[in-house]
C-alpha cells in the first residue's frame, strides 16, 4: 500500500484549530474554503519538492486520504503546481484513497469510487498517460473528463501498491523522448544479460549432481526433478520417468505455496526444486522466477536433458521421498501435465 497522507478534512480541523489557538491579537477568521487553499498549496509544493525527473520532465505520483472523495480539491492541488512551474514540462497523479464505506449512511457505504487527477503542462502527455492508464485499470473506471492537460476520472478501490507501481509506470512511459526504434531503450538488458543475472543467483547442478541429490535420502529437505518443456519436445526427445512436468507457462503457480492453484507439495519454501529444460537455458530463468516467489533453493541443471542424456545417467529416478510409491500421483507418467489440472492461468 502506497503512503499516503492524513485525510484533507482532518489537516483541515487542525489546521483550523491551531489557527484559533495561537491567535492573541484580533484577525480576519479564515474559513474552510481559506484553509483548504493553503492545504492544497502544500501538497503541491511537497510534490514538486518530492517529483522525480525523466528525460528532462518531471513527474509524481500521490495519494492523499480523504473522508469524502473531492475531485475539485485535487484539482486546487494541479492549479497550483501549475502556478509554480509556469514554464516546466511536468506530469503528476494525485489520487483520494477515501475512508472504508463503514459509515451509516447509505450513500457513504455504497461509494466505492475515489477520484484520480492527471495534469500536465503538455497536452501529447497527458493523452499518453490517458491511453496507459485506460489499459491499467480496466473495469474499474466509473467516469472520466478529459480536458487535454487534464484528465478527471472516477476509479474503483484505487489506492493499493499495485495502482502506485501503474501510475509510475504510466507517467514514466508517457513522458519518455521517442529513441531510435533500433537502439535499445535505457535501462534494457539483453537476454545474455537476463541469462547471466539468473544465474548469479543460482547454485546450478551438474546432471550427476542432480542425480545423487534425487536419491540421497539424508538429503536435508524435499527435493523435486521438474521438466518445463512442451510435450511435443517431450514426445520427440524422451524424457526423466519419475520428473514432475509442470510446463514453463504454469510453473509459478504450481509451486507458490500462497497461491491456490499450487501443487499439494509445494506448501514449504525450502523445497530443492531441480528444473530441466532441453539445454539448460529456460530452466535457469525459470529457476531464478522461483527464486523471486522465496523458494531460494530451486536450481536447474547444466545442459538441461541432452546433458543428463549424455552422461549417460538412468531414464527414471525414484519418485520423490515424500510421496509413497502408490500415492505417487503418476508423476513419473509423460500423460500428467499440469495444464490438466487448472487451465487458463
Amino acid at each position: 500500500m502506497p503512503s499516503s497522507e492524513p485525510s484533507t478534512d482532518v489537516v483541515v480541523e487542525r489546521t483550523l484549530i491551531q489557527s484559533s489557538a495561537t491567535s492573541t491579537f484580533p484577525t480576519i477568521s479564515r474559513t474552510l474554503a481559506d484553509v483548504r487553499e493553503e492545504v492544497a498549496q502544500s501538497l503541491a509544493l511537497r510534490m514538486i519538492t518530492k517529483a522525480r525527473t525523466v528525460d528532462g520532465v518531471r513527474i509524481g505520483v500521490h495519494f492523499t486520504f480523504s473522508k469524502k472523495d473531492d475531485g475539485r480539491f485535487l484539482r486546487l492541488i494541479t492549479s497550483h503546481i501549475r502556478a509554480r512551474l509556469p514554464s516546466s514540462r511536468y506530469l503528476f497523479a494525485i489520487a483520494t484513497t477515501g475512508s472504508s464505506p463503514t459509515g451509516r449512511d447509505t450513500r457513504d457505504r455504497a461509494r466505492t469510487s475515489n477520484a484520480l487527477v492527471i495534469c500536465g503542462s503538455d497536452e501529447d502527455d497527458v493523452q499518453r498517460a490517458v491511453l496507459l492508464a485506460s489499459s491499467k485499470f480496466l473495469g474499474r473506471v466509473d467516469a472520466v473528463q478529459n480536458t487535454g492537460t487534464l484528465l478527471a476520472a472516477s476509479v474503483r478501490h484505487i489506492g493499493s501498491s499495485y495502482d502506485d507501481a501503474a501510475l509510475w509506470d504510466v507517467l514514466s512511459k508517457s513522458v519518455r523522448t521517442p529513441i531510435d526504434p533500433l537502439l535499445p531503450p535505457p535501462g534494457s538488458r539483453s537476454i545474455d544479460q537476463l541469462l547471466s543475472d539468473a544465474r548469479s543467483k543460482l547454485e546450478r547442478m551438474t546432471p550427476p549432481q542432480a542425480y545423487d541429490a534425487l536419491h540421497d535420502p539424508t538429503y536435508p529437505m524435499p527435493v523435486f526433478l521438474v521438466d518445463i518443456r512442451p510435450a511435443s519436445q517431450r514426445a520427440r526427445e524422451g524424457g526423466i520417468h519419475g520428473s514432475l512436468i509442470i510446463e514453463r507457462n504454469v510453473l509459478e503457480w504450481r509451486f507458490d505455496p500462497r497461491c491456490e492453484a499450487r501443487l499439494a507439495i509445494a506448501d514449504r519454501y525450502d523445497l530443492k526444486i531441480i528444473i530441466y529444460c532441453q539445454e539448460g537455458y529456460t530452466s535457469s530463468l525459470a529457476a531464478a522466477s522461483l527464486h523471486e516467489l522465496g523458494l531460494l533453493n530451486a536450481t536447474d541443471i547444466v545442459g538441461g536433458f541432452a546433458a543428463w542424456r549424455a552422461a549417460g545417467l538412468p531414464g527414471q529416478i525414484k519418485p520423490p521421498s515424500t510421496i509413497s510409491d502408490e500415492e505417487s500421483y503418476q508423476i513419473s507418467q509423460p500423460s500428467f501435465d499440469s495444464d490438466d489440472v487448472i487451465d487458463g492461468i
